[in-house]
């Protein structure tokens, strides 16, 4: 392990973010003396980051928090019109003006609970590469900036060339969106002074021609790229994507208790990675939680789901989730802090079925998941295992607290709730 005199990269490197970084010497030097300015773009495709953002999130926190420098988080108002290929086999959806808007307006917030924003020398910043890139004439841009981009080097670049191996169609929008991500690291650097872009191994590419190109549009400092891996589980699964969807930052999108559970549910493999990774707690702390075997280690993932909840959704809510995961399995209780789903009071007094509300409240995606799952056992309706397909839910359903428990298998549960 290398070991550096910067407090930010040594505690990226002891909790496992750094993957690649074009010069660790010179960005060592800028953090060990206060000078690091480092970004990392956000493209407004969802109105919610999912946890497969939270690796450069917290770069950008620990950047702030060791004194390194100064974080900018940069909203893509301007790149979401276009859509990065990376990573991608088909091309992304166009989105409207206004639903950018409304995207962006919502993801901004999360970045509240792990950066300090303000006019100090290390406050963090949020930027919309809109206000730069919105602007653009095309023949201009054709030649004052195109003309620094070689085609050749494009190609080879694995978000277009891994597109076109595989004989899949790349518009020409989309071929651009290196241009402008390379475009943006330039106007940050001559605008704000930035000289790091970081984010995850997929984007590398798209960070070192921005390098390339601020050179050549004479940026008068060097600049630098650093990524940290696209994590998956033990197992090999995908981090962030759950059977019934992505694992959302914004409570509009998944609960606090919900996203709780997430952590709650991680691989016995994965616990002392993720507590590193996604919570602020000492390493120290880290490794006596590690050392827990046996049954003990559901208690370090306990601490792990509270403390990463915490980081989101603020400590109340994190200890609520908790204590109604505590109070569901542990107790055999009713916790009210289940998720809940409203449903027609007239609709449930003329009887819903049983394979439609569990559709309806999200914990099967299709009425054929559902009935997989009667096969299998994993249906339950108050507790009572579901047998029947065809079975429906009336009124007489209703528990003496008024709502209705639908649960999956033994660790997802929503009430129904007639309204």
């Amino acid at each position: 392990m290398t070991n550096f005199r910067s407090d930010f990269l040594n505690i990226l490197t002891e909790r496992g973010f750094i993957h690649q970084c074009s010069d660790g010497a010179g960005v060592d030097e800028l953090a060990r003396t206060g000078k690091v300015v480092a970004y990392v773009g956000y493209d407004c495709t969802a109105p919610s980051l999912h946890i497969g953002h939270l690796l450069s999130i917290m770069m950008l926190h620990w950047l702030q928090a060791s004194g390194a420098g100064k974080p900018i988080a940069l909203m893509g108002g301007g790149t979401t019109r276009v859509g990065d290929p990376s990573g991608r086999d088909e091309t992304r959806k166009i989105l409207t003006l206004e639903t950018i808007e409304d995207n962006k307006n919502q993801i901004k917030t999360v970045f509240t609970r792990f950066l300090s924003f303000g006019d100090g020398k290390a406050d963090a910043l949020m930027l919309d590469n809109a206000e730069w890139l919105a602007k653009l004439n095309y023949i201009e841009f054709l030649r004052d900036v195109g003309r620094h981009m070689s085609v050749n080097r494009m190609l080879s670049m694995d978000s277009v060339k891994l597109r076109l191996d595989r004989e899949q169609e790349l518009s020409f929008i989309e071929f651009n969106y290196m241009l402008l991500q390379a475009y943006d690291y330039a106007e940050l650097a001559r605008r704000y002074g930035c000289n790091l872009q970081m984010g995850g191994s997929d984007q590398w590419g798209n960070i070192v021609t921005g390098i390339d190109l601020g050179r050549r549009m004479g940026v008068p400092h060097q600049l630098y790229a650093l990524t940290c891996n696209l994590l998956t589980t033990a197992s090999g699964a995908k981090m962030g994507k759950t059977a019934s969807g992505a694992v959302w930052l914004n409570e509009a999108q998944l609960s606090a208790y919900d996203y709780w559970q997430y952590w709650r549910n991680t691989e016995d493999a994965d616990v002392a990675r993720f507590l590193k990774l996604f919570t602020t707690l000492p390493l120290a702390e880290v490794e006596k939680l590690a050392a827990l075997g046996g049954a003990e280690i559901n208690e370090a993932k306990k601490i792990l789901a509270t403390e990463a909840t915490a980081l989101i959704h603020g400590r109340d809510k994190a200890t609520a989730a908790a204590e109604t995961a505590k109070t569901t399995f542990e107790q055999g209780g009713l916790a009210a802090g289940l998720p809940t789903v409203a449903i027609s009071r007239a609709d449930l007094a003329a009887t819903i079925g049983v394979l439609s509300a569990f559709v309806d409240a999200g914990l099967v995606a299709s009425t054929s998941e559902a009935r997989r799952q009667i096969k299998g056992g994993g249906l339950r309706v108050n507790d009572t295992a579901v047998t029947d397909e065809k079975a429906k839910l009336s009124e007489s359903d209703l528990s003496g607290d008024g709502v209705i428990k639908l649960s999956l298998g033994k660790k997802k549960h929503v009430l129904l709730k007639p309204a």
